[in-house]
């Protein structure tokens, strides 16, 4: 089907687990997150599942796809790298942007460190098309792009996912990566049926299918993949089945990992759910699921009547688009991340829900990479992240996040346990290269700048 391997059940590779994946039956195949890859020093346990044939695909988290810039040379390449090392028949990425700001609208990058939902509009099409080429050509293997959760809806959307994604499937013939947890995801969070998006979108364009697990709080679903597998998720996989036998279906797991034969358990609960779907489609007993044409047949998106078609004005070139989603980009990340006014037409409670989630992403990575900072700090620890966060958006990663989150401790006035600050002093220095300023150090300076303030 469209030149994609026949992947089989996979599940999501990650070191936590490596063991516990390696002891799995029946695991035809493995997904790692690209970035926490080194192709000179791939880790043991990918080089053994390797050498027993099987398939481990790269997939990326930071290119940004999604967002107003053209994805950078350095970013492809390290992908490209990655792919190669691994000999991945594909790799795969997101529909999302990760980070704003920057020469378009002359304003400091801002780092999202998640995944946000691009507007669906013909300007971020315009955008998303040449993205996906640039990344097509610059690539040794396929590329497949995922649907993403989403916690926000824009305002004034053209097209409703399923349609925005038939168009970039037509335009550009990339394969798609159809997340199911997601589409459950946006139906709890944006009112998205499931059923209608899978109707919408070519299904025949799927390179492979994640699962995974979340919770419902106070009628937000979270996207955690720290969390079972639900009911209504494996009920949009069997929607997804009856129409279209998928080359692939993976288990995601981020956190909170469970035992193997939790996970073992799972992985029978796919299976279990692609078999009588599959039974049920075969006997036709799938009312008002219908498939868009047959296998490797080239799709068309289905278009209501009234639907205008791709804008036709040769003044409003690629750089136009680029410019007004830049500005759009970049005021809803700057208020999800350092407090600007919430822009116009977004629902100012579902960003508040967002922007906390945000920051607590930023403590729970930060807590992980950096692991002595919470020990350092103690029960204060995720208090005073968050505190920082509220103000301070990260510039560079986590990993530069947590640097600067020191600094900010050792500049402020309320670290003043010696133990502590000696000890959080030591670490930054051991991982930043420069003594950090002392405290005659950091009374000039904020005088200083509170003459300049004056002024």
């Amino acid at each position: 089907m469209n030149g994609t391997p026949q992947l089989g059940i996979g599940i999501g590779w990650r070191p936590e687990i490596a063991d516990a994946v390696e002891s799995l039956g029946g695991i035809d195949w493995v997904e790692a997150v690209a970035e926490n890859l080194c192709p000179g020093h791939l880790p043991d346990s990918l080089l053994r599942l390797r050498e027993r044939g099987v398939t481990v695909v790269p997939h990326g988290v930071s290119l940004g796809l999604g967002g107003a810039d053209r994805p950078g040379p350095g970013r492809l390449a390290d992908l490209a790298a990655r792919a190669e090392a691994l000999g991945s028949p594909l790799v795969t990425e997101h529909i999302a942007f990760v980070r704003a700001g920057g020469a378009l609208t002359a304003s400091p990058v801002l780092e999202a460190g998640h995944l946000l939902p691009v507007p669906r509009t013909w300007d971020a099409l315009r955008v998303l098309c040449e993205n996906v080429r640039i990344a097509q050509d610059s690539l040794p293997v396929p590329l497949a792009v995922e649907n993403i959760a989403a916690l926000i809806s824009w305002p004034d959307e053209d097209m409703s996912e399923g349609q925005f994604l038939a168009e970039l499937v037509e335009r550009t013939g990339v394969r798609l990566l159809i997340d199911v947890a997601n589409l459950h995801t946006n139906h709890v969070n944006r009112g998205e049926d499931p059923a209608k998006a899978l109707d919408e979108l070519p299904v025949e364009a799927i390179a492979y299918v994640h699962v995974a697990g979340g919770v419902e709080r106070d009628g937000v679903w979270h996207d955690t993949h720290a969390h079972p597998v639900t009911e209504p998720v494996l009920d949009v996989l069997a929607e997804l089945r009856a129409r279209v036998a998928p080359p692939g279906v993976l288990l995601e797991r981020d956190e909170d990992f469970p035992p193997a034969p939790e996970l073992a358990a799972e992985l029978t609960m796919i299976r279990k759910t692609m078999a009588v779907a599959a039974v049920e489609r075969s006997d036709g007993n799938a009312p008002g699921r219908t498939r868009r044409g047959a296998p490797g047949a080239a799709t068309q998106p289905h278009w209501p009547t009234d639907q205008p078609d791709w804008p036709t004005d040769e003044s409003d070139d690629s750089n136009d688009a680029r410019a007004r989603l830049a500005l759009g980009q970049t005021a809803l990340l700057s208020s999800l991340v350092a407090g600007t006014p919430v822009p116009a037409g977004f629902d100012s409670r579902r960003l508040g829900v967002q922007s906390r989630a945000l920051a607590a992403k930023r403590a729970d990575v930060v807590a992980r990479i950096a692991p002595e900072v919470p020990v350092i700090l103690g029960d204060g620890y995720r208090a005073a992240f968050l505190a920082y966060a509220a103000t301070s958006p990260m510039r560079g990663g986590y990993r530069r996040d947590a640097l600067d989150f020191a600094e900010h401790l050792l500049f402020a006035e309320g670290l003043e346990e010696v133990v502590t600050r000696c000890r959080l002093t030591l670490w930054w220095e051991e991982r930043a290269g420069t003594r950090p300023p002392r405290r005659a150090t950091r009374l000039l300076r904020a005088a200083r700048a509170a003459r300049t303030a004056r002024r």
